[in-house]
C-alpha cells in the first residue's frame, strides 16, 4: 500500500523513521533487578519484527536513587544499564526499528517504601493521591544533584547507541515544578512562570550540553493540565517554543491532563467505555502553534484513526501503544494488505491495570505479549494434521480452535448457544463493555479463514464427540454463576449474571453482595441503578471490586455515583430469609461477632462460576491421558505426552471449565496447550 500515509517515512533530525507508527513510553514491569534483560528485550524486539518504526522504552527509567521504582522501572542511574540497553537497541535496529527511552525523576509520584527506602521529594508538601506518599520539600542540594543525574542518565543512553531520549514532563518531577498546583517553592524555582520552568529548563540544558547538538532529545510535555489553577495551554505552548528556539528539544510528545488520581489518569489514558482519541485535535493544535515534530498517544486503537492523524497533519508520529500490546505486527499486516487481520485492542486496559496493581503488563486477549520467550505471536503449522473437537465457543474454545486451525488441524466446534462468545457475549451486552466482543469477532474471523467447522445450537454429549473419532478433544464449556455461598437462603438470591442477561428483573431495593470482586458485580450494579433501583453494594473485603484496577473503575464510578448506589465494605452476607413480600438479609463480619439485617426485595450475589464439567468427566475414562495434564511440560512449552488410558483421543479442559478465573487465563490456557498439539 505505497500511498498509505501510515507507511510513509518521516525524517526526525538526522534519523529516518520508516513509517509513522510508534509505541510510546510505558513501563511493562518486565525488568529484572532494575535492568531491561531478556523478557524486556524480547517484548520490544517483537514489535520491531512487526514493522514498528520507533519503540520508546521505559515509562519511565529513573535517573536518581531517590526516585523509587513505582512500576519496576528501569534504573537508569546504574552504569550496568548501558550494556542491557545496547543489546535491546542493536536487536531492534536489526529490524529497522529506532529505539529511544523515556527518562524521569518521579518526584512525588512514588512511595518511600520502595527501592532503597529513601524519602520521595517534590517542590511542595502535597502528597499524590494515587501513591499516598508524603514527599519532603526539595532542597537546593537535591536540585543540583538531580540535574546532574539527568545528564548522566542521558549520556548512558547515548553510549548504549539509542537513537534519542525523551524526558518525562507530566505528573513527574519536571512537571511538578512547572505546575502551580504542586510547586509551593519561593524563587528562584517557585512563584511565577519564569521560576516554575527554571528546573525543567536547566535539566534540558544539562542533558543537551552532555550529549551535544546532534543527539535527539524530546519532551513528553503536559501542554495543558486541564485543571483550575494548573498549567494552562498558553504556558505549555510558550515553554515548548522557548525550548525549540534554544535548540534544547527536537520533538514534543503531547499530553493533556493530570494523572494524580485514577479518575484523572483515565482522562489522559481513556479506558473501555470512554471516548477514543480524545486529545488528538489538541495535539494537532500544539503541533501547529509550536512548530516542532509532534508525537501523541491516547487510545488511538485502530489504523483508520492513526491514518487520519497523519493525513490531517495533526501528528508526525502516531502512538498506538496499547494497540501494539494487543497486536505487535500491526505494520506488517497493513503492508501485506491484511488490516482486517489485526488483533484489535478492545480497551480493556488489563495491561495498564495490572501494572498499577503491582503486576506485569499482559494483554487481555494476547497471552503471548510479555511471554515472547515461550509463547508465539504467529502460529506454526503442525507436522501431522489431526482431528480436533472443541466443545464451547467462548474465549477459551475459540482460541483453541483458532490455534488448532492455524496449525492445519481439522477442527469442529460444538456450541450449545446459537452464537459464539460465552460469558464475553454476556459482558458485552452492556454498552460500557461492548468492545469486548472484539475478542470474539476477531477469533471467529480467524477460525473462518482456517476452515473451522462450527455447530451451534448443539449440546454435545460424549457419544457425539466419540463419533467424530477425534485425535484431541478440548472441553471449554465454561461455567455457570454460583449462588451457593450462604448459610441459608441461596434459593432466594439471583446472580449478577441473571441481572446482566435479563433472566432476572431488577428489584426496587437491592442488596448486591460481591465476594468475587470482579466486573460482573459492577456491571450488575449499573444495570440495577439504571433501572431505578436503590442499590447497596456489599463486600467482605477492605475495598470493593479488588479485581478491577482503579483506572478501569473510573467509568463505573462516574455512572454509579450519579445514582442511588451505596458501597459497604468489610461486611459479609450470611443468609437470606423471607419476610412477608420482602427479603431479610442477615449480615455479619469477618472481623467481629456482628448481626445486622437488611430488608430488601432482591438479593443479588456475585460469587464467580462453577465449572460446567459433566462432559469432561463423561469423556475422561475413554481418553488416552485420562484427562491429565503434564504441568511441567505445559509451563516449559513442551508437548503433552501423558498416557495410561485406552487408545483413542487425548482430552483436555481449559478456562472456566476448570475453575473460575478470567478471560486472559482462559485464552492463555488454550494458547499454551494448543501451540504444541
Amino acid at each position: 500500500m505505497p500511498g498509505d500515509p501510515l507507511l510513509q517515512p518521516y525524517r526526525l533530525k538526522h534519523l529516518t523513521l520508516k513509517n509513522r507508527l510508534m509505541s510510546t513510553a510505558h513501563e511493562p514491569a518486565y525488568t529484572e533487578d532494575g535492568m531491561p534483560k531478556e523478557r524486556y528485550r524480547r517484548y520490544h524486539l517483537e514489535r520491531a519484527k512487526g514493522g514498528l518504526a520507533l519503540t520508546m522504552t521505559a515509562g519511565s527509567a529513573v535517573v536518581s536513587r531517590d526516585s523509587p521504582p513505582a512500576f519496576d522501572n528501569i534504573l537508569a542511574y546504574r552504569d550496568e544499564v548501558v550494556d542491557w540497553m545496547r543489546h535491546l537497541t542493536d536487536d531492534c535496529h536489526d529490524h529497522g526499528c529506532a529505539v529511544m527511552i523515556q527518562l524521569t525523576h518521579l518526584g512525588r509520584r512514588t512511595r518511600w517504601d520502595a527501592g532503597d527506602w529513601l524519602p520521595s521529594l517534590a517542590p511542595g508538601p502535597v502528597r499524590e493521591p494515587a501513591h499516598r506518599g508524603a514527599p519532603k520539600i526539595i532542597e537546593d542540594w537535591d536540585i543540583a544533584r538531580i540535574i546532574e543525574d539527568y545528564a548522566d542518565a542521558t549520556e548512558r543512553m547515548q553510549a548504549a547507541g539509542l537513537d534519542g531520549v525523551e524526558l518525562e514532563c507530566y505528573g513527574h518531577l519536571l512537571d511538578q515544578f512547572m505546575s502551580p498546583l504542586t510547586n509551593t517553592l519561593e524563587a528562584p524555582f517557585g512563584g511565577g512562570y519564569e521560576n516554575r520552568i527554571r528546573f525543567a529548563t536547566e535539566v534540558l540544558e544539562a542533558c543537551r550540553n552532555r550529549v551535544g547538538p546532534d543527539f535527539i532529545l524530546g519532551l513528553r510535555l503536559v501542554a495543558d493540565e486541564d485543571a483550575e489553577g494548573g498549567i494552562p495551554a498558553d504556558e505549555g505552548v510558550a515553554f515548548a517554543r522557548r525550548l525549540k528556539d534554544r535548540g534544547l528539544i527536537d520533538f514534543l510528545n503531547v499530553i493533556r491532563g493530570r494523572i494524580h488520581t485514577d479518575a484523572a489518569l483515565a482522562d489522559v489514558i481513556p479506558v473501555q467505555g470512554m471516548r477514543s482519541a480524545p486529545h488528538l485535535d489538541f495535539a494537532g493544535r500544539i503541533r501547529a502553534e509550536v512548530g516542532l515534530p509532534a508525537f501523541h498517544a491516547a487510545r488511538i486503537q485502530d489504523a483508520a484513526t492513526a491514518r487520519h492523524a497523519v493525513q490531517a497533519g495533526l501528528l508526525d508520529m502516531v502512538g498506538m501503544t496499547r494497540a501494539h500490546i494487543a497486536e505487535p505486527h500491526i505494520v506488517r499486516k497493513i503492508e501485506e494488505g491484511r488490516e482486517e487481520a489485526i488483533r484489535p485492542c478492545v480497551g480493556a486496559t488489563y495491561c495498564l491495570g495490572r501494572i498499577y496493581q503491582g503486576g506485569a503488563a499482559l494483554c487481555i486477549h494476547n497471552p503471548a505479549t510479555g511471554r515472547e520467550a515461550t509463547m508465539p505471536h504467529e502460529i506454526a503449522p503442525a507436522a501431522t494434521p489431526l482431528t480436533v473437537a472443541v466443545v464451547g465457543a467462548g474465549p477459551a474454545g475459540l482460541e483453541a480452535a483458532r490455534v488448532a486451525g492455524a496449525r492445519g488441524h481439522a477442527v469442529t466446534v460444538f456450541e450449545a448457544a446459537d452464537a459464539p462468545g460465552g460469558q464475553v457475549r454476556l459482558t458485552a451486552r452492556q454498552g460500557q463493555r461492548s468492545e469486548m466482543m472484539g475478542i470474539i469477532d476477531w477469533r471467529m474471523a480467524e477460525c473462518t479463514g482456517h476452515g473451522v467447522d462450527f455447530r451451534f445450537n448443539t449440546l454435545a454429549e460424549a457419544a457425539d464427540i466419540r463419533a467424530l473419532s477425534p485425535d484431541v478433544v478440548i472441553v471449554a464449556t465454561g461455567g455457570l454463576a454460583r449462588t451457593d455461598m450462604l448459610v441459608a437462603g441461596n434459593d432466594l438470591t439471583v446472580s449478577a449474571w441473571d441481572i446482566l442477561s435479563g433472566d432476572a428483573k431488577p428489584g426496587t431495593r437491592v442488596l448486591l453482595f460481591d465476594d468475587a470482586g470482579d466486573y460482573p458485580a459492577l456491571q450488575a450494579a449499573e444495570v440495577l441503578a439504571e433501572a431505578g433501583a436503590s442499590v447497596e453494594v456489599m463486600t467482605p473485603y477492605q475495598a470493593f471490586a479488588p479485581e478491577v484496577p482503579g483506572i478501569n473503575l473510573v467509568p463505573f464510578m462516574r455512572s454509579l455515583q450519579q445514582r442511588d448506589v451505596t458501597f459497604t465494605v468489610t461486611y459479609r452476607l450470611r443468609s437470606v430469609e423471607r419476610d412477608g413480600n420482602h427479603l431479610k438479609a442477615l449480615v455479619g463480619s469477618d472481623y467481629t461477632d456482628l448481626a445486622q439485617e437488611r430488608r430488601v426485595d432482591q438479593v443479588v450475589v456475585n460469587h464467580g462460576t462453577a465449572p460446567l464439567d459433566e462432559l469432561y468427566f463423561d469423556l475422561k475414562p475413554y481418553s488416552e491421558n485420562l484427562g491429565a495434564v503434564d504441568y511441567d511440560a505445559l509451563v516449559a512449552g513442551r508437548p503433552q505426552r501423558l498416557n495410561g488410558g485406552p487408545e483413542g483421543f487425548r482430552l483436555f479442559r481449559i478456562g472456566d471449565a476448570v475453575s473460575s478465573r478470567n478471560t486472559h487465563a482462559a485464552i492463555y490456557d488454550a494458547l499454551r496447550l494448543m501451540k504444541d498439539i
